[in-house]
């Protein structure tokens, strides 16, 4: 079963809810974390992306016919040397 999200207590008073409501959205770094950057995003994914690489080349090595290796090799070959 999923984790519920804890918030804090809200209002009961209706006047303070909507107050708290309009206010909720528009607190800036009220948890003191700075949104990350461009660059720290995407040095994450490219982890990731490695990460997922490493994985995938040796599992379709282990899963692939001799006669499959050889036709992706030579398709390979094919487009590193096809004239651009």
């Amino acid at each position: 079963m999923p984790k519920r999200i804890k918030h804090g207590k809200r209002p009961a008073d209706v006047n303070e809810f909507v107050h708290y409501l309009g206010e909720a959205p528009t607190q800036e770094g009220s948890d003191g974390v700075a949104p990350p950057t461009k660059a720290q995003i995407s040095m994450v994914m490219a982890e990731l992306g490695r990460r997922g690489g490493k994985k995938g080349g040796k599992r379709r090595l282990e899963t692939m016919t001799p006669k499959q290796r050889s036709t992706a090799a030579r398709r390979a070959a094919q487009a590193r040397w096809k004239i651009k």
